[in-house]
Protein backbone atom coordinates (compact mmCIF):
# COMPACT_ATOMS: atom_id res chain seq x y z
CA UNK A 1 0.00 0.00 0.00
CA UNK A 2 1.17 4.04 -0.79
CA UNK A 3 2.80 5.58 2.17
CA UNK A 4 1.09 8.25 1.62
CA UNK A 5 -2.80 5.90 1.73
CA UNK A 6 -5.10 6.78 4.36
CA UNK A 7 -7.07 4.26 6.09
CA UNK A 8 -10.42 6.08 7.92
CA UNK A 9 -12.39 4.67 10.27
CA UNK A 10 -15.12 5.49 12.58
CA UNK A 11 -17.39 3.29 15.22
CA UNK A 12 -20.91 2.73 14.80
CA UNK A 13 -23.93 1.41 16.51
CA UNK A 14 -25.48 -1.78 15.24
CA UNK A 15 -28.11 -3.96 16.56
CA UNK A 16 -24.90 -6.00 18.02
CA UNK A 17 -22.97 -3.21 19.69
CA UNK A 18 -20.60 -1.10 18.34
CA UNK A 19 -18.62 -1.96 15.09
CA UNK A 20 -15.68 -0.24 13.67
CA UNK A 21 -15.72 0.02 10.13
CA UNK A 22 -12.58 0.94 8.37
CA UNK A 23 -11.97 2.16 4.50
CA UNK A 24 -9.02 2.64 1.89
CA UNK A 25 -9.46 4.36 -1.34
CA UNK A 26 -10.46 1.15 -2.71
CA UNK A 27 -13.23 0.23 -0.50
CA UNK A 28 -14.41 -1.17 2.87
CA UNK A 29 -10.80 -2.99 3.91
CA UNK A 30 -12.43 -3.98 7.92
CA UNK A 31 -15.16 -4.43 9.95
CA UNK A 32 -14.74 -5.22 13.96
CA UNK A 33 -17.02 -6.54 16.05
CA UNK A 34 -17.56 -5.32 19.96
CA UNK A 35 -15.67 -2.59 19.30
CA UNK A 36 -14.55 -0.92 23.03
CA UNK A 37 -11.95 0.92 22.97
CA UNK A 38 -9.75 -1.82 24.06
CA UNK A 39 -10.62 -3.94 21.00
CA UNK A 40 -10.48 -0.69 18.96
CA UNK A 41 -6.91 0.33 19.76
CA UNK A 42 -6.01 -3.44 18.89
CA UNK A 43 -7.58 -3.44 15.01
CA UNK A 44 -6.01 -0.24 14.81
CA UNK A 45 -3.03 -1.07 15.31
CA UNK A 46 -3.56 -4.37 13.34
CA UNK A 47 -4.57 -2.29 10.01
CA UNK A 48 -1.27 0.25 10.92
CA UNK A 49 1.03 -3.19 10.79
CA UNK A 50 -0.80 -5.06 7.92
CA UNK A 51 -1.46 -1.98 5.54
CA UNK A 52 1.17 0.18 5.99
CA UNK A 53 -0.84 3.29 6.69
CA UNK A 54 -2.11 5.97 9.57
CA UNK A 55 -5.94 5.19 10.53
CA UNK A 56 -7.25 8.11 10.97
CA UNK A 57 -10.97 8.59 12.74
CA UNK A 58 -13.00 10.33 10.69
CA UNK A 59 -17.13 9.72 11.88
CA UNK A 60 -18.38 11.50 8.59
CA UNK A 61 -15.71 10.18 5.86
CA UNK A 62 -17.54 9.79 2.39
CA UNK A 63 -15.44 6.30 2.12
CA UNK A 64 -17.73 5.40 4.93
CA UNK A 65 -20.99 6.86 4.04
CA UNK A 66 -22.33 4.18 2.43
CA UNK A 67 -21.10 1.32 4.16
CA UNK A 68 -22.69 2.75 7.03
CA UNK A 69 -25.71 3.66 5.75
CA UNK A 70 -26.05 0.22 4.25
CA UNK A 71 -25.49 -1.42 7.56
CA UNK A 72 -28.08 0.56 9.11
CA UNK A 73 -30.21 -0.65 6.46
CA UNK A 74 -29.48 -4.56 6.75
CA UNK A 75 -29.64 -4.15 11.04
CA UNK A 76 -33.37 -1.99 10.32
CA UNK A 77 -34.61 -4.73 8.08
CA UNK A 78 -34.82 -2.87 4.80
CA UNK A 79 -31.95 -4.10 2.97
CA UNK A 80 -30.52 -7.73 2.05
CA UNK A 81 -27.35 -6.78 0.14
CA UNK A 82 -24.17 -5.35 0.28
CA UNK A 83 -23.50 -3.53 -2.75
CA UNK A 84 -20.26 -2.30 -1.60
CA UNK A 85 -16.63 -1.78 -3.08
CA UNK A 86 -14.29 -3.88 -0.49
CA UNK A 87 -10.46 -3.40 -0.21
CA UNK A 88 -9.73 -7.57 -0.09
CA UNK A 89 -6.11 -6.80 1.45
CA UNK A 90 -6.56 -8.05 4.54
CA UNK A 91 -6.84 -11.54 3.22
CA UNK A 92 -5.43 -13.67 0.33
CA UNK A 93 -5.17 -17.07 -1.21
CA UNK A 94 -7.29 -19.77 -0.22
CA UNK A 95 -8.94 -17.46 2.77
CA UNK A 96 -10.03 -14.79 -0.09
CA UNK A 97 -10.88 -17.39 -2.95
CA UNK A 98 -13.42 -19.03 0.63
CA UNK A 99 -14.69 -15.24 1.12
CA UNK A 100 -15.76 -13.87 -2.04
CA UNK A 101 -17.54 -17.39 -2.80
CA UNK A 102 -19.37 -16.65 0.51
CA UNK A 103 -19.88 -12.77 -0.21
CA UNK A 104 -21.52 -14.10 -4.04
CA UNK A 105 -23.22 -16.86 -3.32
CA UNK A 106 -24.47 -17.25 -0.48
CA UNK A 107 -27.49 -15.15 -0.12
CA UNK A 108 -29.37 -13.39 3.07
CA UNK A 109 -31.88 -16.08 5.03
CA UNK A 110 -29.85 -18.89 3.62
CA UNK A 111 -26.89 -21.06 5.58
CA UNK A 112 -24.13 -23.19 4.39
CA UNK A 113 -22.05 -25.88 5.59
CA UNK A 114 -18.49 -25.72 5.89
CA UNK A 115 -17.71 -28.69 4.08
CA UNK A 116 -20.49 -27.46 1.32
CA UNK A 117 -18.42 -23.98 0.88
CA UNK A 118 -14.96 -25.97 0.90
CA UNK A 119 -16.16 -28.10 -2.21
CA UNK A 120 -17.92 -25.13 -3.98
CA UNK A 121 -14.15 -23.68 -4.00
CA UNK A 122 -12.64 -27.40 -5.31
CA UNK A 123 -11.46 -28.36 -1.88
CA UNK A 124 -14.06 -30.43 -0.72
CA UNK A 125 -11.48 -31.79 2.22
CA UNK A 126 -10.76 -28.71 3.18
CA UNK A 127 -13.67 -28.23 5.87
CA UNK A 128 -11.47 -26.93 8.58
CA UNK A 129 -9.47 -24.77 5.81
CA UNK A 130 -12.85 -22.70 5.61
CA UNK A 131 -13.28 -22.48 9.33
CA UNK A 132 -10.23 -21.06 9.72
CA UNK A 133 -11.08 -18.63 6.65
CA UNK A 134 -14.34 -17.72 8.51
CA UNK A 135 -12.55 -17.17 11.60
CA UNK A 136 -10.01 -14.68 9.80
CA UNK A 137 -12.85 -12.88 7.86
CA UNK A 138 -11.79 -8.96 7.70
CA UNK A 139 -14.69 -7.73 7.22
CA UNK A 140 -17.82 -9.87 9.06
CA UNK A 141 -21.65 -9.25 8.45
CA UNK A 142 -20.69 -7.96 4.72
CA UNK A 143 -19.09 -10.82 4.09
CA UNK A 144 -21.47 -12.84 5.76
CA UNK A 145 -19.38 -15.79 7.91
CA UNK A 146 -22.30 -16.40 10.58
CA UNK A 147 -24.07 -17.77 7.19
CA UNK A 148 -21.13 -21.00 7.73
CA UNK A 149 -22.93 -23.42 9.87
CA UNK A 150 -22.29 -27.19 10.66
CA UNK A 151 -22.86 -30.02 8.65
CA UNK A 152 -25.51 -31.42 11.82
CA UNK A 153 -26.73 -28.37 12.08
CA UNK A 154 -24.83 -26.79 15.03
CA UNK A 155 -23.51 -22.98 15.09
CA UNK A 156 -19.79 -23.58 14.74
CA UNK A 157 -17.84 -21.10 16.01
CA UNK A 158 -17.79 -17.50 15.84
CA UNK A 159 -15.57 -14.69 16.27
CA UNK A 160 -18.23 -11.98 17.51
CA UNK A 161 -19.59 -14.86 19.79
CA UNK A 162 -22.36 -17.26 19.24
CA UNK A 163 -24.43 -15.03 20.57
CA UNK A 164 -23.72 -12.47 17.98
CA UNK A 165 -24.35 -15.20 15.30
CA UNK A 166 -27.45 -16.22 16.42
CA UNK A 167 -28.63 -12.78 16.47
CA UNK A 168 -27.65 -12.21 12.95
CA UNK A 169 -28.87 -15.70 11.86
CA UNK A 170 -32.75 -14.63 13.91
CA UNK A 171 -32.59 -11.03 11.31
CA UNK A 172 -32.18 -12.88 8.75
CA UNK A 173 -35.00 -14.86 9.64
CA UNK A 174 -32.95 -18.52 9.77
CA UNK A 175 -33.33 -18.82 13.79
CA UNK A 176 -36.14 -17.58 16.13
CA UNK A 177 -35.60 -14.53 17.31
CA UNK A 178 -34.54 -14.74 20.82
CA UNK A 179 -37.26 -14.18 23.38
CA UNK A 180 -35.16 -12.10 25.54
Amino acid sequence: MNSDEVVEWAVVESGIGPLLLAATRTGLVNVVFHARPEVRERALGRLRTRLGAEPVERPGSARLAEPIRRLGEYFAGSSREFPLELDWSLTSGFNRQVLRELATRVPYGTVVGYGELAARVGQPRAAQAVGAAMGSNPLPVVVPCHRVVESDGGLGGFGGGLDTKRKLLALEGVLPQPLF
